[in-house]
């Protein structure tokens, strides 16, 4: 496989170098429209002054006419090649490790009630789904999403495993989709579009077109006639039938005008999608079954979209004066809203299906991306059975592998739980979520940072990022127990449960905090939980004690070294041995 740093760079010196000769063309192309429109008036002059036909102002006027439409696809050339360049750019600096607050964060998918993903830093500034994300449109942003917040069934982590592992060579493929549409920040909407394409029918008479462009047309000979001829009662009559007309449709025209605006906006993007999906093979049968839910007996739908789109681009035309007048009377809003409402009654069931298969390639592609720019990262093996969580090497995906220290870490069979001592910001709440984000990683259908990870379907309790709330009156503690319940709560459920418990309980005494972690720890693994606890209260390390060979002790150590704390964070077996508070207090000027 391409190493992805050569390839981007490659790629990007290409399109930069493609970019600077559109520009050079555009600047020459501007140029010569100068020239070409002083000539213009040069021959406007000379045909006064009867030295030439006046027919030969139109040679220069073809020209310039010519001019236009080369520089308007020199303009689009150059904004595509502007993308590409992006497009390249941002790629690179995902694989430097500068790309944290440039893309995507997902904020509007953060709930703070959710059981891992504040934890576990899916959305947001420097997010896993910020790094993960490049989806054009709503629909693939929401699916990936999706795929992080919920683990998927073993048959479905395959099937994205093995389209993913297809779509990572497909980087054409990627580049074209990041160039569609005319910003780069553009999005289809899929719940206004499905809105609109599943909405109840608007009844029209199927004689309405016919009547609306007999009107139109007699109207618009009667105006021609009065201005030429005088015949001003002919021009009113039509006029008024005009106004008898729009009186009857009125309500239905508006509504379809009304409706389809909003919606309108983002087709020209998903008709250039689809027109890109359409062309492209595929052999995984995960991504063939989406393929065919983009075919229909007749027109592919990025043609049957684009035909909508057409219809709302004349609507736009109305908005110029003289056109809006021409097309006023010959009742063209008419003629427009009932060809939007049959294409809508024809088409627009189909349209959540077409997004559904979008977003969903959309968001495999993403994942794809991940896995090109990680060739090193190995697809994680899925197993039947018993909870099982066996993973060597180990590493978070968003920490810069210049500074990532990796750990093996395995629970399962007898070994249900790991309490992980240690001092002040030795690695113990990295560790958590190393092993939380990775678990969303594979259960999503991605590779995962780890030299080898074996996994069975699990579902995630995390309770790291609690915070008091001023909003809810709720004191830390409070939102920790809170969490700590819904955590117990999840035995219930079909899959097993891998907790990861961050300091636990430190908003209380020491005498309740031990009495209080000990009793919802060993319930946890009593209930055929697993997971890990982190604590800097030496206390907590004999909970294991009750629990035989289902619990070990394991901590990360640290050292004073020229008056700067030094931290290794590797896991070590055993409890931690020394505390590092005191020394980190004198570090920072504490006379204590």
């Amino acid at each position: 496989m391409k190493d992805p740093r050569a390839e981007y760079n490659n790629r990007l010196a290409s399109r930069r170098a493609s970019l600077e000769g559109e520009e050079q063309r555009s600047r020459k192309i501007w140029i010569w429209r100068r020239v070409v429109f002083v000539a213009i008036a040069l021959f406007i002059v000379i045909a006064v002054e009867k030295v030439i036909a006046p027919w030969w102002i139109a040679l220069p006027v073809a020209v310039f006419i010519a001019l236009m439409a080369i520089h308007q696809r020199i303009h689009q050339a150059r904004d595509r090649l502007d993308r590409s360049v992006k497009f390249y750019e941002r790629g690179i600096a995902r694989l430097e490790d500068h790309w944290a607050g440039s893309g995507e964060n997902g904020e509007r998918f953060a709930d703070k009630s959710h059981l891992y993903s504040e934890d576990l830093d899916l959305f947001g500034r420097g997010s896993l789904f910020e790094l993960l994300c490049t989806a054009r449109t709503r629909a693939g942003e929401e699916r990936l999403a999706s795929w992080l917040l919920a683990p998927a069934t073993i048959a479905e982590v395959r099937a994205r495993q093995e389209a993913i592992d297809e779509l990572r060579s497909k980087l054409d493929l990627r580049e074209d989709l990041a160039v569609l549409g005319a910003d780069v920040r553009s999005g289809v909407h899929p719940e206004e579009l499905s809105a609109w394409a599943t909405a109840p029918p608007v009844r029209f008479s199927s004689l309405m077109p016919i009547a609306a462009a007999l009107i139109g047309i007699f109207t618009l000979m009667a105006v021609i006639l009065w201005f030429g001829f005088g015949y001003k009662l002919l021009a009113f009559g039509a006029l008024i039938c005009e106004m008898i007309f729009l009186f009857i449709y009125r309500t239905q025209i508006a509504r379809v005008i009304g409706a389809v605006e909003l919606p309108g906006r983002d087709l020209t993007l998903l008709s250039e999608i689809l027109a890109r999906l359409e062309r492209e093979e595929f052999s995984s049968s995960q991504l063939i079954n989406l393929r065919k839910a983009l075919e229909t007996g007749g027109l592919p739908p990025s043609k049957q979209i684009a035909r909508l789109v057409r219809l709302i681009q004349v609507l736009d035309w109305m908005k110029n004066q003289i056109f809006g007048v021409i097309a006023f009377i010959l009742l063209v809003p008419a003629q427009l809203a009932y060809a939007i409402e049959q294409w809508r009654r024809k088409s627009g069931a189909k349209i959540p299906q077409w997004l559904e298969a979008v977003g969903e390639i959309e968001a495999l592609n993403a994942l794809a991306s991940y896995a090109y720019e990680h060739p090193q990262d190995p697809f994680p093996e899925l197993i039947e059975g018993n909870a099982c969580f066996d993973g060597d090497a180990l590493g978070h995906p968003l920490i810069p592998e210049s500074r990532c220290v990796r750990n093996d870490v395995t629970l399962g069979n007898e070994l249900r739980l790991l309490v992980v001592s240690g001092s002040n910001m030795s690695g113990k709440s990295t560790l958590l979520r190393t092993v939380g984000t990775n678990i969303v990683l594979a259960l999503a259908g991605a590779p995962v940072r780890a030299r080898r990870l074996r996994l069975s379907p699990l579902s995630i309790g995390a309770s790291i990022h609690i915070l008091d709330s001023l909003q809810t009156g709720a004191s830390r503690f409070y939102a920790e127990i809170t969490r700590l319940r819904q955590i117990v709560e999840l035995t219930n459920g079909d899959q097993p449960l891998l907790f990861l418990l961050d300091e636990i309980l430190s908003g209380t005494n020491s005498h309740d905090r031990r009495i209080g972690a000990e009793a919802v720890v060993k319930g946890l693994v009593e209930r055929n939980a697993m997971g890990l606890v982190t604590t800097h209260d030496l206390a907590l390390t004999q909970i294991v004690d009750n629990l035989g060979a289902r619990g070990a002790n394991v901590h990360f150590e640290d050292h004073l070294e020229n008056g700067e704390m030094r931290f290794d964070y590797k896991i070590h077996p055993g409890v931690v041995q020394r505390s590092n508070a005191l020394e980190l207090m004198r570090a920072v000027g504490l006379n204590v």
